[in-house]
């Protein structure tokens, strides 16, 4: 078979999955849980199906499984080319990115994942106050926001106001508190780090050695392949370890409170059984007492309040082992490094 009818097969191959009504895929008796990228070239239930078949609804509603014919790297080749190009058609894999492109998105789907029995509860109230008790703490862990600080509408420690005046000698005051607010709590955003000076009026034990290192974190290091989406320091401008995610920080707080939420969730979220009858060796099990909504959210607030705590006191030891004096640069290397 020659190259371009090669390329051919492949390209069609990859046309008749995408516009067959694909059965999904049943786990442990479940229907799986679809990706939000219908015809992404990264979903790999695409390769899946290309190498091992799958199975499809025909027009008679009969569900037929069809094996594909691909070979070699050829065939492979046509059909990828045919997925990209409606993958680019159809902005499967940029609305994957636009879906998940902040960290309290990703929390979201790794929620899902950590306690998978939070979708089955059917009232969204009720769904939506377990999920919370677990967001909120991370929300407010992230750093973009500071909910110590009412008086300067929650601005993190260290970071300027976005919308302050232009010019103005103290960036720590804003000229637009509505949209300051939308900034922080709509969009998520954290602002620009303060100068030395400023900055070290919110953070003490803030040193020009640090904050030299942040400054360079912040606008110099490109991160993981050179792209700049994932990113991370030991020591961010309070000194914590903290990673970047397409831009927005996530420390060791915020993923503790993602963790002992999740996990919390998970147990209160498991359908009960007890034991009603007992014959012989055989045990006869029967649904438990559902736990109430809000012992369920009580109980998950508790865990990533917890997860939380965990990550603040990691942060600390952190912290202090960084500023442990013995490692502390002379005044001179401070002079010099400014």
């Amino acid at each position: 078979m020659s190259l371009v009818q090669d390329l051919k097969t492949g390209w069609q191959s990859a046309l008749d999955y995408m516009n067959r009504r694909v059965q999904p895929e049943v786990i442990k008796g479940e229907i799986a849980r679809t990706p939000d990228y219908r015809h992404s070239v990264f979903d790999p239930r695409f390769n899946k199906a290309l190498r091992e078949g799958y199975k499809a609804v025909d027009e008679s509603g009969a569900l037929q499984t069809i094996t594909t014919p691909l070979q070699n790297p050829a065939q492979f080749a046509g059909a990828y080319a045919a997925r990209l190009l409606t993958d680019v058609g159809t902005d499967s894999t940029r609305q994957f990115y636009w879906r998940y492109n902040h960290p309290m998105a990703i929390a979201e789907k790794a929620i899902e994942q950590i306690a998978p029995g939070i979708a089955d509860i059917q009232n969204p109230a009720k769904r939506a106050a377990v999920t919370l008790a677990v967001s909120s703490p991370v929300a407010a862990s992230l750093g973009t926001f500071d909910i110590t600080n009412p008086q300067e509408l929650f601005r993190p420690k260290g970071y300027a106001q976005t919308y302050a005046e232009k010019g103005s000698e103290d960036r720590r005051e804003t000229a637009e508190p509505g949209m300051e607010l939308f900034d922080r709590f709509f969009l998520g955003r954290r602002g620009q780090p303060l100068k030395y000076e400023t900055a070290k009026q919110d953070i003490p034990d803030l040193t020009p050695e640090r904050y030299k290192n942040v400054m360079n974190y912040q606008y110099q290091d490109r991160g993981l392949l050179g792209l700049g989406i994932v990113k991370g320091t030991m020591e961010n401008i309070e000194g914590y370890p903290e990673a970047r995610i397409v831009g927005f920080p996530v420390g060791l707080q915020a993923a503790g409170a993602l963790v002992g939420g999740g996990l919390a969730a998970r147990q209160v979220t498991k359908p009960t059984e007890k034991i009603v009858e007992t014959i012989g060796s055989q045990q006869i099990l029967r649904p438990g007492k559902p736990m109430s909504t809000r012992t369920k959210a009580a109980v998950t607030l508790a865990g990533s309040l917890a997860g939380a705590l965990t990550g603040n006191m990691i942060n600390h030891a952190v912290a202090s082992m960084n500023n442990n004096p013995e490692k502390l640069p002379s005044t001179m290397e401070y002079q010099q490094g400014m």
